[in-house]
Protein backbone atom coordinates (compact mmCIF):
# COMPACT_ATOMS: atom_id res chain seq x y z
CA UNK A 1 0.00 0.00 0.00
CA UNK A 2 1.43 3.65 -0.85
CA UNK A 3 2.35 5.99 1.59
CA UNK A 4 -0.19 8.19 2.61
CA UNK A 5 -0.04 11.60 4.31
CA UNK A 6 -2.47 13.08 6.95
CA UNK A 7 -3.28 17.07 6.11
CA UNK A 8 -5.82 19.55 6.44
CA UNK A 9 -6.77 22.14 3.88
CA UNK A 10 -8.97 25.20 3.98
CA UNK A 11 -10.05 28.31 1.63
CA UNK A 12 -8.66 31.46 1.62
CA UNK A 13 -11.34 32.59 4.26
CA UNK A 14 -10.16 30.38 6.42
CA UNK A 15 -14.44 29.52 7.70
CA UNK A 16 -14.21 26.14 5.96
CA UNK A 17 -11.50 23.36 6.32
CA UNK A 18 -11.02 19.77 5.76
CA UNK A 19 -9.04 16.87 7.10
CA UNK A 20 -8.09 14.31 4.68
CA UNK A 21 -5.01 11.80 4.31
CA UNK A 22 -3.79 11.80 0.65
CA UNK A 23 -0.68 9.80 -1.28
CA UNK A 24 0.10 12.72 -3.25
CA UNK A 25 -0.08 16.80 -3.55
CA UNK A 26 -1.89 15.87 -6.74
CA UNK A 27 -4.23 14.14 -4.42
CA UNK A 28 -4.78 16.55 -2.52
CA UNK A 29 -5.39 19.43 -4.94
CA UNK A 30 -8.31 17.00 -6.07
CA UNK A 31 -10.17 16.40 -3.39
CA UNK A 32 -10.03 19.93 -2.11
CA UNK A 33 -11.27 20.99 -5.37
CA UNK A 34 -13.91 18.62 -4.75
CA UNK A 35 -14.53 19.90 -0.82
CA UNK A 36 -14.94 23.91 -2.20
CA UNK A 37 -16.71 22.72 -5.27
CA UNK A 38 -14.19 24.13 -7.62
CA UNK A 39 -13.96 22.14 -11.41
CA UNK A 40 -10.94 20.25 -12.22
CA UNK A 41 -10.67 23.05 -15.27
CA UNK A 42 -10.33 25.93 -12.78
CA UNK A 43 -6.75 26.67 -11.59
CA UNK A 44 -6.18 26.33 -8.31
CA UNK A 45 -2.76 26.62 -6.57
CA UNK A 46 -1.85 25.08 -3.37
CA UNK A 47 0.01 27.10 -0.66
CA UNK A 48 0.95 26.75 2.96
CA UNK A 49 -2.30 28.15 5.62
CA UNK A 50 0.36 29.75 8.17
CA UNK A 51 2.92 32.02 5.58
CA UNK A 52 1.82 31.70 2.26
CA UNK A 53 4.63 29.54 0.90
CA UNK A 54 3.82 28.02 -2.48
CA UNK A 55 3.60 24.18 -2.81
CA UNK A 56 4.24 22.63 -5.78
CA UNK A 57 7.15 19.96 -5.58
CA UNK A 58 6.24 16.84 -4.26
CA UNK A 59 9.62 16.32 -2.21
CA UNK A 60 8.97 19.02 -0.68
CA UNK A 61 5.30 17.83 -0.23
CA UNK A 62 6.52 14.33 2.01
CA UNK A 63 9.23 16.77 3.98
CA UNK A 64 6.61 19.05 5.56
CA UNK A 65 5.26 17.48 8.97
CA UNK A 66 1.99 15.31 9.64
CA UNK A 67 -1.12 17.39 9.85
CA UNK A 68 -0.12 20.50 8.03
CA UNK A 69 -2.53 22.93 7.23
CA UNK A 70 -2.74 23.47 3.44
CA UNK A 71 -4.82 26.75 1.84
CA UNK A 72 -6.26 26.23 -1.60
CA UNK A 73 -6.09 29.57 -3.86
CA UNK A 74 -8.90 29.64 -6.48
CA UNK A 75 -8.37 31.98 -9.67
CA UNK A 76 -7.40 35.30 -8.46
CA UNK A 77 -7.50 34.73 -4.32
CA UNK A 78 -4.30 35.46 -2.54
CA UNK A 79 -3.04 34.49 0.40
CA UNK A 80 -3.25 37.13 3.63
CA UNK A 81 -2.26 36.53 7.37
CA UNK A 82 -4.72 35.14 9.95
CA UNK A 83 -6.24 37.97 11.39
CA UNK A 84 -8.69 36.66 14.19
CA UNK A 85 -8.05 37.28 17.90
CA UNK A 86 -8.25 34.59 20.46
CA UNK A 87 -8.43 36.82 23.72
CA UNK A 88 -5.02 36.09 24.88
CA UNK A 89 -1.70 37.45 24.65
CA UNK A 90 -1.10 36.21 20.90
CA UNK A 91 -2.79 39.41 19.69
CA UNK A 92 0.54 41.16 21.17
CA UNK A 93 3.06 39.02 18.69
CA UNK A 94 0.49 39.31 16.02
CA UNK A 95 0.10 43.75 16.32
CA UNK A 96 3.67 43.84 16.39
CA UNK A 97 4.26 41.80 13.34
CA UNK A 98 1.74 43.65 11.47
CA UNK A 99 3.13 47.39 13.00
CA UNK A 100 6.40 46.03 12.08
CA UNK A 101 5.55 45.07 8.45
CA UNK A 102 2.97 48.12 8.22
CA UNK A 103 6.72 50.02 8.91
CA UNK A 104 7.83 48.78 5.68
CA UNK A 105 7.95 49.99 2.45
CA UNK A 106 4.62 48.18 0.51
CA UNK A 107 6.69 47.75 -2.24
CA UNK A 108 8.98 45.91 -0.63
CA UNK A 109 6.53 43.77 1.19
CA UNK A 110 4.97 42.60 -1.93
CA UNK A 111 7.92 41.51 -3.46
CA UNK A 112 9.02 37.48 -4.08
CA UNK A 113 11.59 37.46 -1.58
CA UNK A 114 9.73 39.31 1.31
CA UNK A 115 7.67 36.17 2.42
CA UNK A 116 10.73 33.85 2.10
CA UNK A 117 12.35 36.15 4.25
CA UNK A 118 10.13 36.55 6.97
CA UNK A 119 10.30 32.39 6.66
CA UNK A 120 14.00 32.32 7.24
CA UNK A 121 13.84 35.05 9.90
CA UNK A 122 11.52 32.08 11.58
CA UNK A 123 13.73 29.48 11.40
CA UNK A 124 17.37 29.92 9.60
CA UNK A 125 16.89 25.95 9.15
CA UNK A 126 14.01 26.49 6.81
CA UNK A 127 16.16 27.34 3.54
CA UNK A 128 17.52 23.71 3.14
CA UNK A 129 13.84 23.47 2.02
CA UNK A 130 13.86 26.11 -0.28
CA UNK A 131 13.60 25.40 -4.18
CA UNK A 132 16.33 26.75 -6.55
CA UNK A 133 13.55 29.13 -7.65
CA UNK A 134 13.29 30.68 -3.96
CA UNK A 135 16.80 30.36 -3.75
CA UNK A 136 17.31 32.73 -6.68
CA UNK A 137 14.49 35.19 -5.72
CA UNK A 138 16.89 35.99 -2.17
CA UNK A 139 20.30 35.92 -4.32
CA UNK A 140 18.31 38.62 -6.40
CA UNK A 141 16.84 40.64 -4.10
CA UNK A 142 18.46 44.46 -3.24
CA UNK A 143 20.66 43.89 -0.30
CA UNK A 144 19.56 46.70 1.97
CA UNK A 145 15.63 45.38 1.62
CA UNK A 146 16.99 41.52 2.21
CA UNK A 147 18.80 42.84 5.17
CA UNK A 148 15.64 44.63 6.36
CA UNK A 149 13.40 42.05 5.57
CA UNK A 150 15.95 39.24 7.98
CA UNK A 151 16.55 41.65 10.93
CA UNK A 152 20.57 41.11 10.07
CA UNK A 153 23.16 43.76 9.37
CA UNK A 154 23.59 44.45 5.60
CA UNK A 155 27.09 43.07 5.19
CA UNK A 156 25.37 39.50 6.54
CA UNK A 157 22.90 39.34 4.42
CA UNK A 158 25.31 40.01 1.55
CA UNK A 159 27.78 37.22 3.08
CA UNK A 160 24.14 35.20 2.89
CA UNK A 161 23.52 36.00 -0.78
CA UNK A 162 26.99 34.60 -1.87
CA UNK A 163 26.70 31.82 -0.28
CA UNK A 164 23.69 30.44 -1.73
CA UNK A 165 25.17 32.20 -5.05
CA UNK A 166 27.63 29.49 -4.77
CA UNK A 167 25.29 26.61 -3.87
CA UNK A 168 23.39 27.44 -7.06
CA UNK A 169 27.04 27.54 -9.05
CA UNK A 170 27.92 23.99 -7.54
CA UNK A 171 24.30 22.35 -8.57
CA UNK A 172 24.81 24.13 -12.08
CA UNK A 173 28.07 22.44 -12.32
CA UNK A 174 26.95 19.44 -11.36
CA UNK A 175 24.14 19.20 -13.64
CA UNK A 176 26.83 19.76 -16.43
CA UNK A 177 29.01 17.39 -15.53
CA UNK A 178 26.26 14.63 -15.08
CA UNK A 179 25.42 16.04 -19.29
CA UNK A 180 29.29 15.65 -20.18
CA UNK A 181 29.46 12.04 -18.58
CA UNK A 182 26.29 10.87 -19.89
CA UNK A 183 27.40 12.33 -23.37
CA UNK A 184 30.76 10.23 -23.11
CA UNK A 185 29.13 6.84 -22.34
CA UNK A 186 26.44 7.41 -24.66
CA UNK A 187 29.65 8.14 -27.66
CA UNK A 188 31.28 4.72 -25.86
CA UNK A 189 28.39 2.40 -26.55
CA UNK A 190 27.89 3.98 -30.01
CA UNK A 191 31.63 3.20 -31.17
CA UNK A 192 31.71 -0.33 -29.77
CA UNK A 193 28.31 -0.96 -31.49
CA UNK A 194 30.00 -0.09 -34.76
CA UNK A 195 33.35 -2.03 -34.13
CA UNK A 196 31.18 -4.71 -33.50
CA UNK A 197 29.47 -4.11 -37.22
CA UNK A 198 32.66 -4.02 -38.37
CA UNK A 199 34.12 -7.16 -37.48
CA UNK A 200 31.15 -9.72 -39.18
CA UNK A 201 33.03 -11.35 -42.05
CA UNK A 202 32.07 -10.16 -45.65
CA UNK A 203 29.91 -11.84 -47.45
CA UNK A 204 31.61 -11.19 -51.06
CA UNK A 205 34.83 -13.53 -51.44
CA UNK A 206 36.25 -11.67 -53.93
CA UNK A 207 35.62 -7.98 -52.32
CA UNK A 208 37.67 -9.50 -49.35
CA UNK A 209 40.63 -10.62 -51.48
CA UNK A 210 40.71 -6.80 -53.66
CA UNK A 211 40.73 -5.23 -50.10
CA UNK A 212 43.34 -7.51 -48.68
CA UNK A 213 45.34 -6.67 -51.25
CA UNK A 214 44.98 -3.64 -51.47
CA UNK A 215 44.99 -3.42 -46.99
CA UNK A 216 49.26 -4.59 -47.95
CA UNK A 217 49.53 -2.09 -49.68
CA UNK A 218 48.18 0.94 -48.27
CA UNK A 219 48.61 0.07 -44.14
CA UNK A 220 44.78 0.26 -43.82
CA UNK A 221 42.60 -2.92 -42.26
CA UNK A 222 40.24 -4.30 -44.83
CA UNK A 223 37.52 -3.54 -42.46
CA UNK A 224 38.64 0.23 -42.43
CA UNK A 225 38.41 0.24 -46.11
CA UNK A 226 35.12 -1.35 -46.59
CA UNK A 227 33.75 1.19 -44.08
CA UNK A 228 35.60 4.42 -45.73
CA UNK A 229 34.32 2.92 -49.18
CA UNK A 230 30.68 1.58 -48.42
CA UNK A 231 29.84 3.50 -45.47
CA UNK A 232 27.52 6.85 -45.13
CA UNK A 233 29.52 8.88 -42.70
CA UNK A 234 32.27 6.69 -42.37
CA UNK A 235 33.68 8.93 -39.52
CA UNK A 236 31.41 8.17 -37.37
CA UNK A 237 31.77 4.33 -37.81
CA UNK A 238 35.83 4.21 -37.32
CA UNK A 239 37.37 3.91 -34.24
CA UNK A 240 39.85 7.06 -32.84
CA UNK A 241 42.91 5.31 -34.43
CA UNK A 242 41.72 4.61 -37.69
CA UNK A 243 40.74 8.39 -37.79
CA UNK A 244 44.04 9.60 -36.45
CA UNK A 245 45.57 7.35 -39.06
CA UNK A 246 43.22 9.20 -42.11
CA UNK A 247 44.45 12.57 -40.88
CA UNK A 248 47.77 11.80 -40.73
CA UNK A 249 48.02 10.44 -44.47
CA UNK A 250 46.35 13.21 -45.63
CA UNK A 251 44.27 14.26 -49.03
CA UNK A 252 46.98 12.83 -52.04
CA UNK A 253 47.78 9.42 -49.90
CA UNK A 254 44.10 8.58 -49.64
CA UNK A 255 43.28 9.84 -53.03
CA UNK A 256 45.72 7.12 -54.03
CA UNK A 257 44.28 4.84 -51.51
CA UNK A 258 40.37 5.42 -52.21
CA UNK A 259 41.01 5.93 -55.92
CA UNK A 260 38.73 9.05 -55.70
CA UNK A 261 38.79 12.40 -56.88
CA UNK A 262 40.55 15.45 -55.06
CA UNK A 263 37.49 16.85 -54.02
CA UNK A 264 35.60 13.81 -52.89
CA UNK A 265 38.67 13.05 -50.77
CA UNK A 266 38.88 16.32 -48.92
CA UNK A 267 35.48 16.23 -47.99
CA UNK A 268 36.17 12.72 -46.26
CA UNK A 269 39.28 13.51 -44.64
CA UNK A 270 38.20 16.82 -43.03
CA UNK A 271 35.24 14.88 -42.10
CA UNK A 272 37.33 12.43 -39.81
CA UNK A 273 39.29 15.34 -38.58
CA UNK A 274 36.01 16.40 -37.27
CA UNK A 275 35.10 13.77 -35.76
CA UNK A 276 38.55 12.95 -34.24
CA UNK A 277 38.69 16.54 -32.40
CA UNK A 278 34.69 16.30 -31.14
CA UNK A 279 36.05 13.14 -29.78
CA UNK A 280 39.24 14.63 -27.81
CA UNK A 281 37.40 17.14 -26.57
CA UNK A 282 34.91 14.87 -25.00
CA UNK A 283 37.88 13.14 -23.47
CA UNK A 284 39.43 16.20 -22.28
CA UNK A 285 36.33 16.74 -20.55
CA UNK A 286 36.22 13.96 -18.83
CA UNK A 287 39.51 14.34 -17.65
CA UNK A 288 38.82 17.62 -16.48
CA UNK A 289 35.40 16.46 -14.50
CA UNK A 290 37.57 13.62 -13.16
CA UNK A 291 40.64 16.21 -11.53
CA UNK A 292 38.02 18.66 -10.26
CA UNK A 293 36.18 15.74 -8.53
CA UNK A 294 39.72 14.43 -6.88
CA UNK A 295 41.10 17.93 -5.94
CA UNK A 296 37.29 18.78 -4.01
CA UNK A 297 37.72 15.17 -2.64
CA UNK A 298 41.09 16.35 -1.52
CA UNK A 299 39.85 19.70 -0.11
CA UNK A 300 37.34 18.53 2.23
CA UNK A 301 39.76 15.79 3.38
CA UNK A 302 42.28 18.75 4.57
CA UNK A 303 39.47 20.95 5.46
CA UNK A 304 38.20 17.82 7.61
CA UNK A 305 41.33 16.82 9.26
CA UNK A 306 41.93 20.96 10.20
CA UNK A 307 38.39 21.09 11.86
CA UNK A 308 39.42 18.01 14.17
CA UNK A 309 42.54 19.66 14.96
CA UNK A 310 41.06 22.83 16.16
CA UNK A 311 38.41 21.25 18.32
CA UNK A 312 40.96 18.97 19.90
CA UNK A 313 42.25 20.33 23.28
CA UNK A 314 45.95 21.58 23.36
CA UNK A 315 48.22 19.87 25.87
CA UNK A 316 48.07 20.92 29.85
CA UNK A 317 44.60 22.66 28.89
CA UNK A 318 41.96 22.52 31.59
Amino acid sequence: MAERKPCKVCNFTRQTSYGMVVPSLQELRQKGCEFFGYTPSEPVSVVLENDGTIVEDEAYFWCLPTNTKFMLLHDKETWSPARTFDGGTAWMARDSMMLEADAVDASITASPFWYLAQQLRQDLASIILMSEADLQSLVDAPCPELASALGFQENKAAELQETLQRVLDRREEERQSKQLLQLYVKAMEQEKSEQEELVQPSQEGTEEVTLTAVDSASGFMPRTLMVLKGKTSPETRLSTEDLQLVVSRGVPAMEKVLGWDRARTSELVEACGAELAARLQQVQAVQSIRSSAQQDSSQRCTDSIMEEAAEKPAPGSS
